[in-house]
């Protein structure tokens, strides 16, 4: 079985800024309009049963406002009587009211247990729409740029069960076969899980595709993931390839039916499977045993030996191979049979005292073995960190913690998340980021022909990586930071929605209810600033603003272009106007 391999995220120091000296609030008014809606938004409160915080992340805090990435200042929201409404925005002094692009054929409050409907932008011409009730529509919209070519017409419709949110999806042309591939969310009760809160998280990889004019659409593939955490980020390959998700807690593809069961016999025998070698270490050498087969002799063993590489071949078959967690004496390293008719190998370890965690990076088929004594040293190193009590001496030499220069922002309660990419053709996991403390952010569409990117603390800085599939060495590209906004994020207990700007320009978050914060990078100064303490001209300044919406009415959707904000609530659709210099 090939095992993932375990990657990191390289952060470009030249986009990071250590004498960055915090956010001034600015008491310049931003320009605000306010749009009255014709009809509400068909906002969905959660049900008695939706009782779950993965049912309030996906459902209870789902942003009802969208941005059409392929087109400049284009938002669109679901009202109330089934209809989808686009805001295209020219000039701010000259706003038109919403106008219906869209009507859903379907009467939405017929359904009882329905969610929210949803939609997302495949490409320039073709959009993905979810009524709520577990029907999918694909829509060919013509060209939403042109008024005179833009027309929506339902190109795919089916029941597909269980209601469910579009969470992404792409379009793909190949030959004459077009293709769009979308993934749903739904969260679903598992009546044998004792354990938890007895729901499932279902992510449904779906493919509909059309192969002559002539034809019609249809689903070609229907693939399954689950797990118990509901995603904070999922996103397809443009070509269609993998898939790459950040969670909480991990998926794992699940093959419906029978196939199911299968996995799951396959699972248990490779658990029960014999380690394909043995190994043990003492501070300067390892000893690594392997079994071999009957009669085997030394002309069918092959073993050579590299400074930081092994390579073990047993009757001209590759046994194992690749590169040691670390450096070895190579020309001191030997091996031997033994009369038990085991290979015995020898490894003379170049830094000595150093413990190896495992024998070949990235290998899983050997097991290690401690003796008694190893794992006695082993807690008795660990012994000072643990104690029957928290901190009990911190004014001791050297305290273990201390809790005073901890503040209460800096504390960040959810377990590590991790970012996985996943095949398309074999369904396994490919590449494994272990985020660590690197808490998810939020998500931004920088280029709409690209994945979307992903923001993630850093220390106190908030970071924009940019995925890309098609770098197998380097998927993760650092494009943007904003300074210190992890650590101020943290302090705001209300924060509703976060965004940035395409451009990178500004990020922004709003609370619950009326406040809007907005964060621009630092910008040279049109004045002469000193900074007192240290004696120095201030070259350029970070400025921070706030807005306060006139409304009671809770915010629904958030969404920032380069020059504006878009926030929607209950009857009202506001535009702040962030930059003017365009």
């Amino acid at each position: 079985m090939e095992m993932a391999a375990n990657c990191s995220l390289r952060v470009k120091r030249p986009l990071l800024d250590p004498r960055f000296e915090g956010y001034k609030l600015s008491l310049e008014p931003l320009p605000c309009y306010q749009l009255e809606l014709d009809a509400a938004v068909a906002e969905v409160k959660l049900r008695d049963d939706q009782y779950t915080l993965e049912h309030m992340h996906a459902f209870g805090m789902y942003n009802y406002l969208h941005c059409d990435s392929w087109y400049q200042d284009s938002v669109y929201y679901i009202d109330n009587l089934g209809r989808i409404m686009n805001l295209t925005v020219m000039l701010d002094t000259a706003l038109g009211k919403p106008r219906e692009v869209f009507r859903l054929p379907t009467d939405l409050t017929a359904c009882d247990n329905r969610l929210c409907a949803s939609i997302h932008f495949t490409s320039s011409t073709w959009v993905t729409l979810s009524d709520g009730t577990g029907r999918l529509y694909v829509i060919g919209t013509g060209d939403r740029g042109n008024s005179a070519s833009e027309k929506w017409e339902i190109m795919f419709n089916e029941e597909l069960g269980s209601p469910f949110i579009i969470i992404h999806s792409i379009s793909l042309l190949k030959a004459e076969e077009h293709s769009i591939a979308t993934l749903l969310l739904q969260i679903e009760k598992e009546e044998l899980d004792m354990k938890g809160s007895g729901f499932y998280v279902s992510l449904e990889w779906v493919t509909i595709s059309k192969k002559n004019k002539d034809k019609k659409y249809e689903i070609i593939k229907r693939d399954i993931l689950r797990g118990k955490s509901v995603p904070h980020y999922a996103a397809i390959e443009p070509d269609g390839s993998g898939l790459m998700i950040v969670s909480y807690k991990s998926f794992e593809f699940v093959q419906v039916g029978q196939d199911l069961e299968e996995n799951m016999d396959e699972d248990m025998s490779e658990k029960i499977k014999e380690p394909l070698y043995y190994w043990q270490q003492t501070e300067d050498d390892l000893t690594v045993t392997i079994q071999l087969p009957e009669d085997s002799t030394k002309e069918d063993i092959q073993v050579q030996f590299l400074p930081d590489h092994i390579n073990i071949v047993l009757r001209d078959h590759q046994f194992l191979e690749g590169k040691l967690y670390s450096s070895i004496d190579h020309e001191s390293s030997t091996w031997i049979i033994k009369e038990d008719n085991s290979l015995e190998i020898s490894l003379i370890k170049k830094n000595e005292g150093l413990t190896w965690p495992e024998l070949v990076v990235g290998d899983k088929q050997g097991e290690l073995i401690r003796d008694s004594a190893q794992c006695a040293a082993i807690a008795e190193r660990l012994m000072h960190l643990t104690s029957e009590e928290l901190n009990p001496n911190p004014d001791k030499e050297k305290p273990p913690c201390n809790a005073q220069e901890l503040e209460e922002c800096d504390i960040f309660f959810e377990e590590s998340s991790s970012l996985c990419r996943f095949d398309g053709s074999t369904l396994k996991t490919t590449h494994v980021v272990n985020l660590g403390s690197n808490q998810y952010l939020f998500s931004v569409i920088v280029d709409p022909k690209e994945m979307p990117c992903f923001c993630l603390r850093h220390d106190v800085d908030a970071l924009l990586w940019q995925p890309h599939s098609s770098k197998q060495d380097d998927m993760w590209e650092h494009i943007a930071t904003f300074n210190a906004l992890g650590y101020v994020q943290a302090s705001k207990r209300d924060k509703k929605f976060f965004a940035c700007a395409p451009n990178y320009s500004y990020a922004a978050l709003c609370e619950c209810l009326r406040r809007v914060f907005i964060y621009r990078q630092p910008t040279p100064m049109s004045t002469v600033l000193y900074n007192r303490k240290e004696g120095r001209q201030v070259g350029q300044v970070a400025k921070q603003q706030v807005a306060s919406l006139e409304t009671n009415d809770p915010i629904l959707g958030f969404q920032a272009t380069n020059e504006r904000l878009f926030v929607l609530t209950t009857k009202n659709l506001f535009l702040i106007k962030v930059n003017t210099e365009n």
